[in-house]
């Protein structure tokens, strides 16, 4: 790698880290080509990215962004996991950490907060944004739906009533 693919690299890095809301640092020693392509696969499935980077490089691109103190984390053979959704990323490294002995999570952080192993799989366990999204529209619909019936429920009991004389001065 030459000194122009590396400045390309530590850019992209720094994009990454200023665009994104949780990095999970994972160790990945021993993992086959064919498990770390599941991992990314499985982490694209729910819109996070994992890379796995020089730590030297990497520790360039994280000065000046909010993410600064994860640095000392990056020892060894590092894998640094991002997603914009708060929970998907770590989500992800715990499920596939779950049922793979050779990937460990090591850290993490969400801006300004440094997590440990125990905040990761914290973190993992909290609702993703899309179905806190579709939990906050339904408690608001809610009172909006009950509204509609209770204002329906009146006429439908008037009907019914009128619907049972009409039936009883037929017979």
């Amino acid at each position: 790698m030459d000194r122009n693919q590396k400045k390309e690299l530590v850019e992209r890095l720094a994009k990454t880290f200023s665009s994104t809301q949780v990095v999970v640092i994972t160790r990945n020693h021993g993992l086959t080509v064919a498990q770390v392509s599941d991992l990314r696969q499985r982490m694209r499935g729910a819109g996070a990215q994992f890379k796995v980077t020089k730590n030297r490089l990497a520790r360039i691109a994280l000065e000046g962004t909010p993410y600064q103190d994860i640095g000392s984390l990056l020892t060894g053979p590092v894998g640094l996991a991002t997603s914009s959704d708060p929970v998907a990323a770590a989500r992800v490294a715990v499920e596939f950490a779950r049922t793979n002995e050779k990937f460990e999570i090591v850290g993490g952080a969400m801006p300004g907060t440094l997590l440990d192993v125990n905040g990761v799989k914290a973190l993992a366990e909290l609702p993703s944004l899309d179905e806190l999204r579709a939990k906050l529209i339904g408690l608001i619909q809610a009172p909006a739906t009950k509204l509609a019936q209770l204002a329906n429920a009146p006429a439908t009991k008037l009907a019914r009533v009128l619907a049972a004389y009409a039936d009883r001065e037929a017979a």
